[in-house]
C-alpha cells in the first residue's frame, strides 16, 4: 500500500497538505457542487471483472446497506437543496446511481424523485439522469423516468462479443442480449425522447471502428468512451512500458471515422470536449481540461464522498468523513482533496506544467494520475495517449481552418 494516509515520518502525499486557508486568502473561491450523485443501490447484477467499485482497492461496498433508507434521501433532498439556495444555484443535477440503481426498485426510486422534487419547489430545478446497465431496463421503469423527465444513460461496450468480455453475470454468462433488450424498449417511440446516450469503458482487444459501428447502431444522442481505471502503483491493461500509445492510436481510429461521417448526428463527448478545449473554451468533462470539478456523491449509508472513480486508487481515497445527516454541503468545498480539483493548474505536476497539452489535457482524469509516495500530483498514467490524441485532434482542425502553428499543440482561436 502507498504512504496516502498520514504515517509518523512519512510524506503526505498530494493534496493531504493543500493549505485552503492560504488559497482563500489569496482570492481563490471554491465552485459550489451542481452534480449531486446518489448511490441508490451498492450492489450489482452483473459481475463486471473492471469494476472500479467491486474489483479494485476500495472495497468499501461491503459495508455498506444495499438500499438507501427513506431517511437518508430525506437528508440528501435537504442537503441539495440547502446548497443549492446557499449558493443560489438555480438548477442542479442529480444522478441515480448504483452498484445498479434499478435494483432499488421502482417504488423506492420514486420516492427518492418525489422527495428530491418537493424539497426542491419552488426556486430549484432538478435535472435527472440514471446511469444503468439497461438489463432490467423494462416499461415500468421507463414510465417512472418519463413521468420525471429522467434522462436514461445506458452501458455498453460494444458488439456482443466485445460487450460480453467483461460485462457478464456472476455465473459467467453474457449480458449483452438482455442490454439490448432494454435499448430496445428504451429507444421506441414512446420513450427515445429519454435516451441520454451510451457509456463504453475501451477494451484494446476490441476492434475500435465495429466497437462504435455497434453502439451507433442504436442511434444514440451521445457516447463516450472511457480509459479503464488504473494509475501508476496499478497500471491499467495493455499499458506498455515503452512509448507506444495504445489508448490513444484506438481512440484516434474512432476519431478519424466520426468526425468524417457522424460528428454533426452524435455527439462523443470526450472528443467533443477536447475540441472545446482547443477553441479555447472550458471543459465539462472531468476528464480533460482544467475546469473546477463541482460533484458529490452521497453513499447508501449517507456518507458524503468524492467521485467514486478514486475508489480505483486506494481504500479510502474518496471517503469525507462527512454524513449528510449532520454535515451541509459546503463544508466537502473545504477539504484540501476537494480544493486540489478545483484549482486547476495549481494543481499539476511539474512535468504537467512543462508540457504544451497542459491546458487541454489537464492531467487527464485525476484518478489516473496516483502514485504512492506522491499522491495525485503526478501526470496521468494515460499521458502518452492522450498527448496523441490531442495532437491528432488538433491537426485535424487546423487542416480543416487552413491554420498553421510554430508549436505542434498551439491552441486553435476562433476567427
Amino acid at each position: 500500500m502507498g504512504v496516502h494516509r498520514d504515517e509518523p515520518g512519512r510524506p503526505t502525499e498530494w493534496p493531504g497538505a493543500l493549505d485552503v486557508r492560504a488559497l482563500l486568502e489569496s482570492g481563490w473561491r471554491p465552485t459550489p457542487i451542481r452534480d449531486f450523485i446518489l448511490k441508490v443501490h451498492s450492489r450489482c447484477n452483473l459481475a463486471c471483472d473492471y469494476c472500479y467499485m467491486y474489483e479494485m482497492a476500495d472495497q468499501g461496498w461491503r459495508r455498506q446497506p444495499r438500499r438507501m433508507s427513506r431517511q437518508v434521501l430525506e437528508w440528501t433532498a435537504q442537503r441539495i437543496c440547502e446548497h443549492a439556495r446557499t449558493n443560489r444555484l438555480s438548477e442542479v443535477q442529480v444522478v441515480l446511481h448504483g452498484g445498479e440503481p434499478l435494483l432499488a426498485g421502482v417504488g423506492h426510486l420514486r420516492y427518492a424523485l418525489e422527495t428530491i422534487t418537493a424539497a426542491a419547489e419552488p426556486d430549484v430545478e432538478v435535472a435527472f439522469s440514471v446511469q444503468t446497465n439497461g438489463v432490467l431496463l423494462d416499461e415500468l421503469f421507463l414510465d417512472l423516468f418519463a413521468e420525471y423527465g429522467v434522462s436514461v444513460g445506458v452501458s455498453v461496450d460494444g458488439d456482443e462479443e466485445g460487450h460480453d468480455l467483461h460485462r457478464r453475470r456472476a455465473d459467467g454468462r453474457g449480458s449483452y442480449r438482455d442490454v439490448v433488450g432494454g435499448l430496445e424498449r428504451l429507444t421506441g417511440p414512446r420513450y427515445r425522447w429519454l435516451f441520454g446516450g451510451l457509456l463504453s469503458t475501451i477494451e484494446l482487444r476490441n476492434d475500435p471502428i465495429t466497437t462504435y459501428e455497434s453502439l451507433l447502431t442504436f442511434g444514440p444522442p451521445e457516447m463516450d468512451f472511457l480509459l479503464p481505471h488504473g494509475n501508476w502503483d496499478t497500471p491499467p491493461p495493455g499499458r506498455p512500458p515503452d512509448e507506444s500509445t495504445p489508448y490513444g492510436d484506438w481512440l484516434i481510429a474512432i476519431f478519424d471515422r466520426w468526425y468524417a461521417e457522424e460528428a454533426d448526428q452524435v455527439r462523443i463527448r470526450l472528443f467533443s470536449e477536447i475540441i472545446r478545449l482547443l477553441f479555447g473554451r472550458m471543459s465539462a468533462s472531468e476528464a480533460v481540461g482544467l475546469s473546477p470539478v463541482a460533484v458529490a456523491v452521497v453513499e447508501t449509508n449517507g456518507e458524503i464522498e468524492q467521485v467514486d472513480s478514486l475508489k480505483s486508487a486506494y481504500d479510502g481515497a474518496a471517503g469525507t468523513r462527512l454524513h449528510v445527516s449532520r454535515d451541509p454541503f459546503d463544508t466537502v468545498l473545504s477539504l484540501p482533496s476537494v480544493a486540489a480539483r478545483q484549482i486547476g493548474r495549481r494543481a499539476l505536476s511539474d512535468e504537467c506544467l512543462a508540457c504544451a497539452a497542459h491546458e487541454v489535457c489537464g492531467g487527464g482524469l485525476y484518478p489516473h494520475r496516483y502514485r504512492s509516495g506522491t499522491g495525485f500530483r503526478n501526470p496521468s498514467v494515460f499521458c502518452r495517449d492522450l498527448f496523441k490524441l490531442i495532437s491528432h485532434i488538433r491537426d485535424v482542425l487546423g487542416r480543416d481552418l487552413g491554420l498553421t502553428a510554430p508549436e505542434p499543440l498551439a491552441i486553435v482561436t476562433a476567427g
